[in-house]
């Protein structure tokens, strides 16, 4: 998104052609290797970062001073330290495989090399990311270097230049490691994928979708932004680039009927965010907590799938208490799509249903993207409107490459941070520190986390956020006998939902700007529609019942009805509407009835039940009179 530079370069006509040329070498490298096998992990990895980072230093301006129409002196030198290092790897592969597990004494040039290309990857993620994420790599590279002068627990005994450039240039422990190997197998395909699913129309037609569902509704504006933004977000695996493509449609439909525009932007930026914790995508931090964990990638969606559903559930309460609270309407039927139509273009979910039924039935990631792919192309064919000729297929390869750029930058800048860690102790450091202040106190070390990774979360986006806490984080929560999938999930939902956490809410913020709203406030705003994401993983943590983890389909069909229940009590406890308006004590005993519901068992079921009870009796007493009075008002709550 160039943060630096505030825009891409365009080229002329020649330039332009031959950057194409480029893009489409990335994306036949990385289809070849899906369909026929990938190379080993050096060399699928090292080529992966060579047409990356090539391609952040020939689009990305190095500062909004730079030329947009032609590559500086800088630019040249940056893709030299790209191409050079990673050329002396693929061309001596075999002997730096066979030296990979132990130290050598290096060559002069194998300094420069090793040098080289970590400045290439930290300007690279600096231009396309912003400086947050190598700052926190600086660090990690100066904590390598200097550990002997660090006194107390988090001293080690200091890295040497050999040790320093092997570890992090030399093996698949440093910027080859697992998150760049993840974004160099699944995570490029998947956004391929999303690429043409938006370049066929297949996008637009779920948005057609949410509107049908949703906008007959009161405030059905922005439940069709919660469904759409669900949708879509499940495929795209980025929040921002979720709000920036559905936030253009959906914000200024929810202005239209009366929304206040920092709540459209807080309903956009919370749906969106949400979008990388539902199935069956997620986001690329999932598949790289497969490859820690070992836990397989359909495993995670089924443990992820009911508090994600828990999290839209609780936004679509909320927005519906807001336009109830505030007298909202439903759209017109002249806005919405024609029923019958939608149904005759229903094919086009096949697509989705291709890609969920063959990882359902156990095939790979890889296997599924490709199958799917080709089902695009099918499906998008039976209309003249959707039909993807030569040109489309290759404007959607050269958009999924460089929509992969990010993430590419990221984990090979966030794989200097974890193999420097790895090799000084780092996380075990932090493992025995964090049980010692949790002193065996589950809630403390889990709150301890969930700020660590807000904190890392505010400036870095979700996936490198994740990498370094569960490098850091993570291992202690599963030495406190937390089950490995819950501590996992609990740090990636942080890592997420940073992007709604003021002061530095990412993704609220560019909602708001769409929105015209004022930022903070949408932040804040942002904040109370996804209270749900701040409740729900301590809830999954203390019960992983809520991740389907030993339960019964009896107690399944009971925890998912109650925790619905919860939500709704969450959602009119943070709105203060329930009936009507609620009072402290009515908001008290809704919030207390969520928290019990939201946590699967018979015992709290009832507490919660209870609670919830006497807020809705104390409701009906309160507006029984005058309701009685105003029947427009004695219904409109539940409309």
């Amino acid at each position: 998104m160039a943060v630096e530079s505030g825009g891409k370069r365009q080229f002329g006509s020649i330039g332009n052609k031959l950057l194409n040329i480029i893009c489409l070498a990335f994306a036949f490298f990385q289809l070849y290797t899906a369909a026929f096998g990938n190379l080993d992990s050096l060399r699928q990895r090292s080529i992966h970062l060579l047409f990356a980072a090539s391609l952040v230093f020939i689009l990305v301006p190095a500062s909004k001073k730079s030329s947009r129409k032609k590559l500086s002196l800088f630019d040249i030198t940056m893709l030299i330290c790209i191409l050079a290092p990673i050329g002396y790897l693929l061309l001596n592969h075999n002997a730096i495989l066979n030296r990979m597990y132990y130290v050598t004494p290096l060559e002069w040039y194998e300094y420069l090399f090793g040098a080289m290309i970590v400045v290439a990857v930290l300007e690279g993620t600096r231009r396309i990311m912003g400086p947050a994420l190598p700052v926190v790599a600086i660090v990690a590279i100066t904590y390598g270097f200097l550990g002997q002068y660090i006194p107390g627990n988090f001293g080690h005994s200091g890295f040497n230049l050999v040790e320093m450039i092997d570890q992090i240039y030399f093996t698949t422990e440093g910027i080859f490691g697992v998150p760049l190997g993840v974004s160099a197998t699944y995570v490029i395909l998947f956004i391929i994928f999303g690429a043409f699913l938006q370049k066929s129309g297949i996008a637009d037609y779920f948005m057609d979708v949410a509107s049908a569902l949703t906008g007959r509704t009161r405030g059905g504006p922005a439940k069709m932004a919660v469904v759409a933004s669900g949708l879509f977000g499940s495929i795209s695996g980025s929040a921002l680039a979720n709000v920036a493509t559905t936030g253009q449609i959906t914000i200024p439909m929810m202005k239209k009927i009366g929304y206040r525009p920092h709540f459209a932007g807080a309903v956009e930026a919370v749906a969106s965010t949400g979008g990388q914790i539902m199935p069956p995508v997620m986001g690329a931090a999932v598949f790289i907590m497969s490859e820690y964990t070992g836990i397989p990638y359909i495993t995670i969606l089924k443990n992820a799938i009911l508090p994600a559903i828990l999290y839209y559930a609780a936004v679509m309460f909320m927005v519906h208490l807001e336009a109830v609270k505030t007298g909202l309407k439903s759209l017109s039927s002249d806005e919405l799509p024609k029923i019958r139509n939608l149904w005759k273009r229903l094919y086009l979910f096949i697509p989705l249903v291709v890609i969920v039924g063959t990882l359902v039935t156990g095939f790979s990631p890889m296997y599924a993207v490709l199958v799917s792919l080709v089902s695009i192309l099918l499906v998008a064919a039976i209309k003249p409107e959707t039909r993807m000729g030569i040109k489309a297929i290759v404007q959607s390869l050269i958009n999924g490459v460089r929509g992969a750029l990010e993430v590419a930058m990221a984990c090979a800048c966030a794989g200097i941070i974890v193999g420097i860690a790895s090799y000084t102790g780092l996380g075990l450091k932090i493992t025995s520190v964090l049980i010692d202040v949790a002193q065996g106190n589950f809630t403390l070390a889990l709150i301890i986390t969930m700020v660590a990774t807000l904190i890392l979360g505010m400036g870095l986006p979700t996936t490198p956020a994740y990498i370094v806490v569960a490098a850091l984080m993570v291992p202690a929560l599963i030495k406190l006998n937390i089950t490995t999938i819950a501590a996992h999930l609990f740090a990636f939902y942080f890592a997420n939902i940073a992007n709604i956490t003021p002061p530095v809410a990412l993704a609220a913020y560019t909602a708001a700007g769409l929105a015209n709203a004022d930022a903070f406030k949408t932040g804040i705003t942002a904040f109370k529609l996804g209270i749900a994401a701040y409740i729900v993983p301590f809830m999954f943590v203390f019960n992983p019942a809520l991740l389907l983890i030993g339960i019964s389909p009896a107690a399944l069909v009971q925890a998912a009805i109650t925790s619905m229940v919860g939500v709704y009590f969450l959602a009119a406890a943070t709105e203060g509407w329930l009936r009507g308006k609620t009072n402290l004590l009515e908001r008290l005993l809704l919030f207390g009835a969520s928290v019990m519901l939201i946590n699967p068992g018979i015992l709290t079921d009832l507490m919660g039940l209870v609670l919830g009870g006497i807020a809705m009796v104390s409701q009906y007493l309160r507006y029984q009179v005058s309701n009685s009075n105003n029947p427009e008002v004695s219904t409109k709550w539940i409309k």
